[in-house]
């Protein structure tokens, strides 16, 4: 067996592109997920039960929820270190990091740049310490690529507010303190801020899920949710406003679906050092440094891609269609690569002493939400040729 390995991540000299206080951040989350979540992660995901409270205050501690915004206890970090705390997040479970991207790229994010004054010093700071849970209210049953085909509608009564209709497939929505919903009203699509404990507002878990266990998943049902007038986000009309909250969570899967790549990958490689067929190492045959080597560059390729992209969102140029780029092709790989690790690891594989199939098993969602792989690679052929194919 070899002396010295390289590492994937050092194939690529990934850290040689980042900046100290970069790599400093990356590596505190790193810290946390191995010490609070990797030992405890199989049995959440086996039991489909998350201490998410407990973990939101970690998580608030730690300083990465709603990290990449300005002010109200945020650490306003820039958006490499957030993309770069989401890989590691994910290398830990991509329920880990769902819970940090809705809480901070979703509902942190739609008050904290549509939301009035008041709303943000009353719900931001809490949310930034984990105190508060948010979630998001826009995917329905019947409507999720299409959204401006919803159901969910807001009327006026006085100057009160009166919501109804479902929502589903709602991160966090069992323990969240408060939902950001969008509803058809007489002025088109507006977001409302609303606590969840108003009266018409029930939470239902959906069980029996097969992946993304180590995450509450929810539908909402509103009844006669009512508001009062100052409910209501001032900042934006239309689909202008979910559409550019799921730009900043698809930003942050452009890096997390690396880290569960990556740990796929690894766990994959050093699998391959120890077990032994036909008395030597199966790190040894030809076909599975093949798959190893194939992988790696799927993984460097992509961590390359989430870096550059972070790097063009950070100078304030990133468009819609590159971070649909980003998903559409590393959540795309990184199902790839956790596939092709699990074939190394035999009938192991299929366990959940081993990462491998449970990072397999969520990105199965990841491959779905925040946009469908179908639809972004629709967004991605309008950018190219001028014409939409939706319809």
């Amino acid at each position: 067996m070899p002396a010295m390995t390289t590492s994937p991540s050092e194939l690529f000299a990934i850290d040689s592109l980042l900046t100290e206080e970069e790599r400093s951040i990356r590596d505190v989350v790193r810290t946390f997920v191995d010490r609070e979540i990797k030992p405890n992660i199989s049995g959440w995901f086996g039991t489909g039960e998350l201490p998410a409270r407990e973990l939101a205050r970690q998580l608030g501690d730690l300083g990465v929820l709603g990290m990449h915004l300005e002010g109200y206890g945020c650490a306003g970090t820039n958006a490499v270190s957030y993309g770069l705390a989401c890989l590691e997040l994910e290398a830990g479970d991509s329920g880990i990091r769902s819970l940090v991207s809705v809480q901070g790229s979703l509902a942190m994010y739609a008050i904290h740049a549509f939301g009035s004054e008041e709303q943000r010093q009353q719900w931001l700071p809490g949310m930034a310490r984990g105190e508060l849970i948010g979630c998001f209210g826009l995917t329905e049953p019947d409507f999720g690529s299409n959204p401006s085909g919803m159901l969910t509608n807001a009327r006026r009564d006085g100057s009160d507010w009166i919501l109804n209709g479902t929502k589903m497939w709602i991160t966090n929505g069992n323990v969240a303190d408060v939902a950001v919903v969008w509803a058809r009203t007489d002025d088109g699509i507006r977001g409302f801020v609303v606590p969840t404990a108003t009266p018409g507002l029930q939470a239902n878990l959906i069980p029996d899920k097969m992946s993304l266990r180590a995450s509450v998943t929810s539908e909402l049902v509103l009844t006669d949710v009512r508001l009062p007038a100052d409910a209501i986000l001032p900042g934006v009309r239309g689909l202008k406003g979910p559409l550019s909250c799921l730009n900043e969570a698809r930003f942050g899967i452009v890096f997390g679906t690396m880290g569960a790549a990556r740990d796929s990958l690894e766990c994959a490689i050093d699998y391959s050092r120890s077990r032994i067929q036909f008395d030597r190492p199966i790190a040894g045959f030809q076909l599975t440094q093949k798959k190893i080597a194939d992988m790696a560059l799927e993984f460097g390729k992509g961590t390359l891609l989430a870096i550059h992209l972070g790097r063009l969102k950070d100078a304030g140029t990133v468009t819609s269609a590159q971070v649909s780029t980003g998903k559409l092709n590393n959540a795309r790989e990184a199902l790839a690569i956790a596939r092709e690790c699990r074939s190394i690891l035999g009938g192991n594989g299929i366990t959940l002493e081993y990462p491998v199939i449970r990072h397999m098993n969520n990105l199965e969602s990841v491959f779905t939400y925040e946009g469908t792989n179908e639809i972004h690679t629709l967004v991605i052929g309008e950018a190219l040729t001028g014409e939409a194919a939706y319809r």
